[in-house]
């Protein structure tokens, strides 16, 4: 499918932004790739540091199991082949916070090969392709704003697994980058490989752009490195490819560079001229073996996978009876489909009001919570709990205007739907001939109310809503009122 949302307009041209996305996600693991290092973020500068993170000589190093069968389960996540045989090799380059001079990463025989990832777009679903997934070590980091005359080197991240996902260039608008990375981040999450937490730095993403013609040879490519929120790359996408749309316009030729992006001015910049895989000349690290995976391994790992988000959105509308877009929205983010999975388990009669207990999590629920800054996590409403408040609306037990102030005092309080019902009196009227009363009694205080109604001003219905509404203190039931009043004013006339 052709997506055409990113076409932009110069002097009555046409261009197609192409985009390609290398995504570098840290392994959830305690330990690093080629150490026991601890990884914990935030811990003091050069505290999580071993000898063959720091390069010392004669230091060896030694792969962590873990992380290969998390890079394992991550490529069988987004369709791919898992190679039986891989190799790791040194890229060389020089960086301060490099501390051995070069970087073990996987060239030309990486973990992971050719996969796909679908996205739900508006126009329908985009499959994506995946050209790899590589292992690598990352490096330290710079510190350049605490001494005025030095640069500072925090060894911390020296080592930490990284899995790098590098996109096919199928990417074509802002939108399918935006889908994009959440639906990886939603696998990886899935799949508890990575934490996907990119304000801490453990999912970042460098950016190759061109512009073309629509239908012509893809143009010169640009890299825009280092990329940590959504937001940024969506910023530095849409200045760089208007960036080679004037030099092309005004005549000019695109220079393959890497680019950086200011935050602070959304304008990007060259860092340096691209490299070529033979700048960094890569050789197979003589330290570390070939790693071999048998079919039996990689057989365990998939028995061990728990459904996907693509499988599970199909279970939900299939079970439920859910639009796409509900199913979506549940799926997108574990705690939400866990959270709906606890909920609507915890008793058999809510299956028949699945939509129900939907609304009720991502529109009701998600609204105190992000007024509140809280995560579904911390939620002080319970699944079982939220649950309960749904099964009390749909026996009719309590309206969804009593049931919104219930919702708030669950949240405030911590106490339980019925609870809160049971103390404050907050059942439901259901009973016909207190709700008739009621009514008798509105309609005897309104002569002229009743007359204009009569006369045509239909309009008027609200108003003996309203009223009787008033009366019960909104307990009365919605549809039996309406019905009661309806015959009554009928008889009226």
């Amino acid at each position: 499918m052709e997506n055409k949302e990113y076409l932009i307009k110069r002097n009555g041209k046409e261009y197609e932004v192409v985009i390609g996305l290398e995504v570098h996600a840290q392994v959830l693991s305690e330990s690093k790739l080629f150490s026991t290092s601890p990884t914990k973020f935030g811990a003091e500068p050069n505290t999580q540091v071993s000898l063959v993170d720091a390069a010392f000589p004669g230091m060896l190093p030694v792969i962590n199991e873990f992380c290969i069968k998390q890079a394992i389960k991550t490529g069988i996540g987004l369709n791919a082949k898992i190679n039986k045989k891989s190799i790791f090799d040194r890229k060389n380059y020089f960086y301060a916070d490099l501390p051995q001079g070069y970087q073990i990463s996987q060239f030309k025989n990486p973990i992971v090969g050719e996969g796909t990832v679908t996205l739900d777009m508006p126009n329908g679903e985009k499959k994506i392709g995946i050209e790899r997934l590589h292992l690598e070590q990352d490096a330290g980091k710079s510190i350049h704003d605490i001494d005025p005359n030095n640069t500072l080197v925090d060894l911390n991240r020296s080592g930490v697994a990284l899995m790098e996902i590098v996109s096919k260039p199928d990417l074509r608008s802002l939108e399918e980058v935006n889908s994009y990375i959440k639906k990886l981040r939603s696998i990886m999450r899935y799949l508890d490989t990575c934490d996907g937490n990119m304000q801490e730095g453990s999912l970042r993403a460098d950016v190759n752009i061109s512009v073309r013609k629509p239908g012509n040879k893809y143009g010169t490519r640009c890299e825009i490195k280092n990329l940590n929120s959504i937001k940024f790359i969506k910023q530095a996408i849409n200045y760089e490819a208007k960036r080679q749309i004037e030099i092309l316009e005004s005549g000019g030729v695109i220079e393959q560079n890497t680019m950086l992006f200011n935050t602070f001015t959304g304008k990007t910049k060259p860092m340096r001229n691209k490299e070529e895989a033979h700048d960094y000349r890569y050789f197979p690290d003589p330290d570390l073996l070939p790693l071999e995976i048998s079919e039996e391994e990689i057989k365990k790992i998939k028995s061990s996978i728990p459904l996907l988000p693509d499988e599970l959105k199909n279970k939900f509308i299939e079970n439920y009876k859910l639009s796409n877009y509900d199913a979506s929205v549940l799926t997108a983010d574990k705690q939400t489909s866990d959270f709906f999975n606890d909920s609507i388990n915890s008793d058999p009669e809510l299956k028949n009001y699945a939509k129900l207990v939907v609304n009720w999590i991502t529109s009701e629920l998600f609204s105190l919570l992000n007024k509140n800054n809280l995560k579904l996590s911390n939620s002080p409403v319970s699944s079982k709990n939220l649950a309960q408040l749904v099964k009390l609306i749909s026996s009719n037990e309590i309206s969804g205007k009593i049931a919104k102030d219930v919702l708030e005092e669950m949240f405030d309080s911590g106490k339980s739907a019925r609870e809160i019902v049971d103390i404050k009196g907050l059942k439901q009227v259901t009973d016909h001939r207190e709700i008739e009363k009621v009514i008798d009694l509105v309609i005897s205080d309104n002569p002229k109310m009743v007359d204009d109604y009569l006369g045509g001003k239909d309009k008027l219905l609200g108003f003996f809503v309203g009223q009787a509404m008033k009366k019960t203190k909104g307990k009365a039931n919605p549809k039996m009122l309406n019905e009661i009043l309806l015959k009554k004013l009928q008889k009226e006339n």
